[in-house]
């Protein structure tokens, strides 16, 4: 469980394949920021860019961590198979945190893109299209979380190409995540309210899809 308050930007310092064929995932080994795995063991949950992954090995001189990633995952997300790449991390969190941002579960519902990354005045606006499937889940002031960062939403306006929602952007944002190096055209990682998902089940679940009487 986390909340999508980023602890650390990384960066993605290796890419091995776990087996020769497009079935085989992929071993990331990554750099922390300085300090960053001082608290951290084998096993333990980080989120990589909001895609919850396991720790699987530690080189605390060098700063880095490996976790190994399905085909499945790679296929269902981005930014996660880039050498060089800065990423958003966030560590699991703990029974006594502060849930800063809001209920995450590290488990991407799809990927979308953005369509703008401007300034206005002090802040920044981002604009995402959602895939269609998205947008039921996508409200004025709601929650989403987008490459791990928890974020409300400002507007949301829906289109045959998907849900397009707004976002705005504090500097501190910008400054301390991997967000500012995003650009129009760019792919990220989406994340639906975690509430939202569970009032839209309890909405359809009285709704049965009709029978064929053909059939």
């Amino acid at each position: 469980m986390f909340t999508g308050i980023i602890t650390g930007v990384g960066r993605i310092a290796a890419l091995h394949a776990l087996g020769s064929s497009l079935d085989h995932g992929r071993r990331l080994t990554l750099e922390a920021p300085p300090g960053y795995l001082d608290d951290v063991g084998l096993g333990d949950s980080i989120a990589l860019n909001g895609a919850c992954m396991t720790v699987t090995s530690l080189d605390l001189p060098q700063r880095h961590f490996t976790i190994d990633i399905s085909a499945e995952s790679l296929a269902r997300t981005t930014g996660l198979a880039d050498i060089g790449h800065r990423i958003n991390l966030e560590k699991a969190l703990r029974a006594h945190d502060r849930l800063g941002g809001h209920i995450v579960s590290g488990h991407v519902d799809g990927v979308g893109t953005v369509t703008r990354f401007a300034q206005v005045g002090e802040s920044w606006e981002l604009r995402v299209m959602a895939p269609p499937e998205l947008g039921k889940y996508l409200a004025y002031k709601g929650s989403i979380t987008v490459n791990g960062v928890s974020l409300t939403v400002n507007r949301v306006s829906d289109s045959a190409q998907g849900c397009e929602f707004s976002i705005n952007l504090i500097p501190h944002t910008v400054e301390n995540t991997a967000l500012g190096q995003l650009t129009a055209g760019n792919p990220v990682n989406l994340e639906i309210d975690t509430v939202a998902r569970y009032v839209e089940r309890m909405l359809s679940a009285g709704n049965p899809t009709p029978k064929d009487n053909n059939a």
